[in-house]
């Protein structure tokens, strides 16, 4: 039969400690950083519906010109966003509301769907597939997270 011995050497006590920079960062914070620097197509906006930071690639794939001109822009506004008829007409801020990083925002939920931008005057319009999440600052949502993919048909 098996016998195992068991020695206790005194009573574990935690030590107190202070906390680590990473306890007073939030997820828009620590996010805006990767993202600033990603490779794929993604962007942070805030709680007010602004830009924080968006990838060179983002960027370039929504027609908002150099990242660091995008931030502090309305999301809504600062991309060309088209409904989906045949004549493309301009998404009014009803409709842009429920586009997925905004309504990450409101729904405090993930949120995925289908979006048409204009990326730049006299291009053809494009679709995007969004999947957006949203990021916590504290026990309350500070913004979202949108990695964005182009439709190639």
């Amino acid at each position: 039969m098996a016998h195992v011995e068991l020695s206790l050497s005194g009573a574990f006590v935690p030590q107190a400690r202070t906390p680590s920079e990473a306890e007073f960062i939030t997820g828009v914070e620590r996010w805006t950083m990767t993202v600033a620097t990603a490779d794929e197509p993604c962007l942070v906006i805030d709680v007010e519906g602004s830009i924080v930071a968006v990838s060179p690639s983002g960027s370039e794939l929504l027609g908002l010109g150099k990242p660091a001109d995008a931030v502090g822009r309305r999301f809504s506004t600062a991309v060309r966003l088209i409904d989906f008829t045949a004549g493309g007409g301009r998404l009014e801020d009803p409709e842009a509301e429920n586009i997925p990083p905004l309504l990450a925002l409101r729904s405090e939920r993930l949120a995925r769907g289908l979006i048409r931008v204009v990326p730049g005057e006299g291009e053809a319009p494009l679709t995007v597939d969004a999947i957006s999440t949203p990021l916590m600052a504290g026990d309350r949502v500070g913004g979202t997270l949108t990695f964005l993919s182009p439709v190639r048909y």
